[in-house]
């Protein structure tokens, strides 16, 4: 992972391969955020820089820097400077830098912590198959006022813990899923839990059938690889709230008997971030040292088509004893939720907090780039607003009471899915809003689109696992331990 630093020299001054600096775009021109960069900001609009989101120029440095180049990343127009922007204009400089080892950013005088969080970001390459055709930056330097100033270090360790609980989420997500069945997620799981100081518990198959764990081990049953459920938990001495963590770990998704369609399936190995996310979050929550005890419970299960797979017209009683009428084998996510659910409440938690990628719906609704927040109204607003603060994107979602009378069922307690295709993503939020208690203040975080990249890199974002939304449940975490 990329290391970062602080210093307190001159940008004139920095030693290393590059300087980036900020550009902001007014008619059209690139102008420097920094007015002592101005000859710079010359010189790279003579280059073709604009200033606009997004964009990185370089140009070789001029006569009295000690780097060897200049980057100026765009930041759009002054007015709509926000902290996100910051970010993705670090995290675009990271990217385009690659190949460089040693980077200087004065982005961090604007906003520190985004800019850290950016660069690190950006930075980010999964190399367990395939090397980078250029080799990750390996060290940002982020000039500040003053390098020893304890608010400024504090900014930088929250922004490399959260990048870090990013890095190991799309690491997860990014793991080809013939490397990462069950029991070896689990398996992952434990050992970073561990090295944290966490305590861990994991459900085999044999522990799931005992407990009656209906809806993982329907799920998981047309797999040869057996499902799992692993409990994480963070316990400060003094902690006076607690809150539970819950994320869809569906290894694989065929879709079961009711099958996918071919194109695009091979994007069903993202089906587990929600449980990389929580697995994450709570290992950052326990390096920031939060006060607010935490438990991540991820069930885990691989949802393939063979002559043990569950079918279309199974019922399935849940953990806990609810039944459930399966109409559709590929809405698995809310079967293996509901059993965690349940076994999550058991702990008595003030909050609840899920998330998944739960319905094709949400991305219908919503698009790539933000989630679907359902739940406890005020609850669920917050969590929205902090999803847009972080950068990873969320919008409220209703979930009207009409559409719960779809789930009815004649032959056990509840349906799968509905039979109107009428608001998938508000109709799947009703399932969970089933298994919640009465009075426990929940939210549902809907991460179908955002999760996972189909698309180019953009900001701080490459190809593939994004760890949306482990920014969002670890700002979160930090507002209601500081409640």
């Amino acid at each position: 992972m990329t290391h970062l630093v602080l210093s307190s020299t001159t940008a004139t001054a920095a030693d290393g391969d590059a300087l980036v600096i900020g550009l902001h775009s007014v008619d059209g021109v690139a102008t420097a955020v920094d007015a002592a960069h101005a000859d710079l900001a010359a010189a790279l609009g003579a280059a073709g820089a604009t200033g606009n989101l997004g964009e990185t120029t370089v140009i070789p440095a001029p006569t009295g820097y000690a780097v060897a180049s200049v980057a100026g990343a765009g930041l759009g127009a002054p007015a709509d400077l926000t902290a996100e922007r910051v970010r993705k204009a670090a995290g675009s400089a990271s990217r385009y830098l690659a190949g460089r080892t040693h980077v200087v950013s004065t982005l961090g005088a604007i906003d520190l912590g985004a800019a850290a969080e950016g660069h690190l970001l950006g930075a980010y390459v999964f190399t367990a198959y395939k090397e980078p055709s250029k080799a990750p930056v390996e060290q940002v330097t982020l000039l500040v006022a003053d390098a020893d100033d304890a608010t400024a270090a504090s900014a930088l360790r929250h922004a490399v813990v959260a990048g870090e609980a990013v890095a190991l989420a799309r690491d997860l997500i990014n793991t080809a899923p013939n490397d990462l069945p069950p029991a070896v997620f689990a398996d992952r799981a434990s050992a970073a839990a561990a090295e944290a100081g966490l305590a861990v518990e994991v459900l085999d198959e044999k522990d799931l059938a005992a407990g009656g764990y209906g809806g993982i081990l329907g799920v998981g049953g047309g797999s040869s690889r057996p499902p799992r459920l692993v409990r994480i938990s963070y316990a400060p001495a003094g902690a006076t709230k607690s809150v539970a963590l819950i994320g869809k770990g569906i290894t694989f998704d065929s879709g079961g008997l009711s099958i996918k369609p071919a194109a695009g399936m091979e994007n069903m190995t993202s089906d587990m971030s929600g449980a990389a996310a929580v697995v994450a979050t709570v290992i950052a929550a326990a390096a920031l040292k939060l006060d607010i005890a935490v438990t991540a419970t991820v069930p885990l299960a691989e949802n393939l088509v063979s002559g043990t797979s569950y079918r279309p017209g199974d019922v399935l009683r849940h953990f806990g004893g609810k039944t459930v009428h399966v109409l559709n084998t590929d809405a698995e996510g809310r079967l293996v939720l509901a059993d965690a659910i349940v076994r999550a409440a058991q702990d008595d938690p003030d909050y609840l907090i899920e998330t998944s990628t739960l319905t094709g719906a949400a991305v219908v609704a919503l698009g790539n780039r933000t989630m679907g927040v359902m739940g406890t109204e005020s609850f669920r607003d917050r969590v929205a607003e902090i999803a847009r603060e972080t950068g990873d994107g969320g919008w409220a979602m209703p979930m009207p009471e009409e559409l719960r009378e779809g789930l009815d069922s004649s032959l056990a307690d509840i349906a799968n899915v509905s039979n109107d295709r009428a608001g998938g993503m508000l109709v799947a939020a009703h399932y969970l809003a089933e298994f919640v208690p009465e009075g426990l203040p929940w939210v549902h975080l809907d991460v179908a689109g955002p999760a996972y990249n189909t698309k180019k890199a953009f900001g701080y974002t490459g190809v593939g696992g994004t760890g949306v939304p482990v920014r969002t449940i670890l700002a979160t975490l930090e507002e209601l331990a500081a409640q």
